[in-house]
């Protein structure tokens, strides 16, 4: 797509660390990388005070000042009805309008994905959008598709979040010809639930992906699949469960190093290679998971998210727009 200037509206009153860590993120994407701008959406006085606090590049910044904020706990397709004057829906809107390229956010997951279907639009053809978070395995990364955005969903859209994630994959992290997996409770093509024995053969007969059949919970962290195709309801428990096991195997891990003198200096010992390790399987790494099939880019960052992650969702929304995976993805699927 060029090297132009990116515009990317960041949601700077979403997550449970706003507005501070949104805004110290926003300064860490802006020092790490040129080639984009941030609209900072959200209370005009508290965005003010953190681009002096965090020293924003002003040349690189923008306020558009809201005077609503979107609670986790609001019924989403009420609240985006209502608060029209939200970082939420005015950041979307200028999305719409072709105002901005990308929309970042780490508040209301539910306003989030409402927000993106209907104010900034599917692709014409898409089914549903599907949340495609990046997650980390032994051999590398894989895309899970979808872990959030789609509960009840149809056989023909699990076929296009393949299709979708492959296209993602590929061309963000550069894995050529990515393995698709189905998440199912074996390996065997008879076995699952209705909605997998009837997707099962669609995925086998699309040519546009590499599928190798069904993959179980297990065999995720091993990295069998590079894209994970599920509805919503089996993929965020297989997300969340990635997550929990995550930080409990680093709580423990960090239990026994500081468990006595012999553990301490071993602990010393190893330190660097520990902690890189660990990092491996950290699912934040990644920044935040697109919605992918809408006219305009819209990444959702974790609910708890730090500045690191979110100057990671706000790195990746460049990127995205840099590789045209929409584009791509019209192409592929045919959708002009």
């Amino acid at each position: 797509m060029g090297q132009e200037n990116i515009r990317i509206v960041l949601d700077v009153m979403g997550g449970d660390n706003a507005p501070s860590c949104n805004l110290e993120g926003a300064a860490k994407a802006l020092k790490e990388k040129e080639g984009f701008s941030l609209i900072l959406a959200g209370d005009e006085t508290a965005i003010k005070e953190g681009i002096d606090k965090y020293d924003l590049p002003k040349d690189r910044v923008e306020v558009l000042p809201t005077t609503e904020i979107i609670e986790m706990a609001e019924p989403p397709v009420m609240a985006i009805r209502k608060k029209k004057d939200s970082s939420i829906v005015k950041g979307m809107e200028m999305v719409k309008k072709g105002e901005a390229e990308a929309f970042v956010s780490a508040g209301s997951t539910g306003a989030v994905l409402i927000g993106g279907q209907t104010i900034v639009g599917r692709l014409k053809g898409i089914r549903r959008p599907p949340l495609c978070p990046l997650i980390p395995t032994e051999k590398g990364t894989a895309c899970l598709a979808d872990c959030g955005a789609n509960v009840d969903a149809r056989p023909e859209m699990l076929v296009q979040f393949a299709q979708m994630g492959s296209i993602y994959l590929e061309n963000m992290i550069g894995i050529k010809n990515p393995r698709v997996g189905i998440l199912n409770v074996g390996a065997e093509e008879e076995k699952g639930n209705a909605l997998v024995k009837e997707t099962f053969p669609m995925l086998k007969e699309c040519k546009t992906i590499n599928f190798i059949g069904s993959v179980e919970a297990r065999d995720v962290p091993a990295g069998y699949a590079d894209v994970i195709v599920a509805d919503a309801f089996s993929g965020n428990i297989l997300l969340k469960t990635y997550e929990g096991t995550a930080k409990s195997l680093m709580k423990i891990i960090k239990g026994v190093m500081m468990s006595s003198t012999k553990t301490k200096i071993g602990a010393l010992m190893i330190k660097k290679e520990l902690k890189e390790t660990l990092k491996i399987f950290d699912v934040s790494a990644h920044g935040g998971a697109p919605l992918l099939g809408l006219n305009g880019l819209v990444v959702k960052s974790h609910g708890s998210s730090d500045a690191d992650e979110i100057a990671n969702s706000i790195l990746e929304a460049q990127l995205f727009y840099e590789k045209d995976i929409n584009g791509q993805i019209k192409k592929a699927l045919e959708l002009d």
